[in-house]
């Protein structure tokens, strides 16, 4: 099997994004660091295949994806179904939040986690 986590070839996009978090994803990266939820360790901006998932956890093979309005349009739309039935295929379940759930429900997010962490 081809090496798909963490690729050296899509590094310098991921240290981009980390650098460029959203607020929401900077509100709930806060939630989740250093162990914060149920002791899970989590990774942002985590490379899977040639994608990259906004926050990982591999203790619960998780992906956490935040999504903004961009998410909502029918082009983005497909390359999030393409996207994530190839993350599916690698036995990774993903989970997908808006950004205003995420400013306004934070706990209920955090809550909803929480039934996927083993």
């Amino acid at each position: 099997m081809p090496y798909v986590y963490t690729r050296k070839d899509i590094q310098e996009i991921r240290s981009t994004l980390r650098k460029r978090m959203t607020v929401p994803e900077l509100v709930f990266w806060t939630a989740v660091r250093d162990r914060k939820l149920k002791g899970y360790k989590f990774r942002r901006q985590y490379s899977v295949g040639r994608y990259v998932v906004d926050f990982y956890c591999s203790q619960a093979r998780l992906g956490i994806e935040i999504d903004g309005e961009s998410h909502f349009v029918d082009d983005q739309k497909e390359y999030d179904n393409v996207r994530g039935e190839y993350i599916s295929a690698l036995g990774i379940k993903v989970l997908r939040y808006t950004n205003e759930e995420i400013m306004k429900n934070l706990n209920g997010v955090l809550q909803d986690i929480g039934t996927h962490l083993p």
